[in-house]
């Protein structure tokens, strides 16, 4: 069985069952609703035990059951630039302000960037009379560029340089 035949499988249950992505995350627990819907989606991995609750859940087999727990190939199968709507306007966020976004981070934090691994992320629903609005906060590490071979005097990270 490969990796997208088991997402197919979690996300038929999900639709047999009715089952919310909230009810789904409750009953496997230990992290953040992305962590947990990107691994049943295929691009994150879920630990031993959320595993698991997940065998549990889903009524997985021992291999199925493996595989939700081993580190995929993320990314795989995502078309450049993304075709979904929603999905190609966080490409857009990126491919507009991206630039903007880098030269404030770089005049803060110095040289480097910021990590996508060792991230935070957090959505909400704000009420708005115009429509209600999506708000994401995102925080990732900030990883300075490392200067190899520095010596004497010379900076060997990134930091910024007061």
């Amino acid at each position: 069985m490969k990796r997208s035949d088991l997402t197919e499988k979690l996300l038929d249950i999900k639709r047999e069952n009715g089952w919310t992505w909230k009810h789904i995350c409750e009953q496997i627990g230990g992290h953040s609703d992305a962590l947990i819907v990107g691994a049943i989606l295929g691009q994150m991995k879920l630990t031993k035990p959320q595993a698991s609750n997940a065998a549990t859940l889903f009524g997985l087999s021992k291999a199925e059951t493996a595989m939700i727990n081993e580190i995929p190939t993320r990314g795989d199968g995502t078309q450049m630039p993304p075709t979904d709507p929603l999905i190609y306007r966080f490409y857009e966020m990126v491919m507009v302000n991206g630039p903007a976004w880098k030269a404030l981070i770089e005049e803060e934090f110095g040289d480097g960037i910021m990590s996508a691994i060792d991230f935070d992320f957090a959505m909400e629903r704000v009420a708005n009379p115009k429509g209600d609005r999506v708000k994401f906060v995102m925080t990732g590490k900030f990883l300075p560029f490392k200067y190899y071979g520095a010596t004497g005097n010379n900076m060997e990270y990134g930091f910024k340089e007061d």
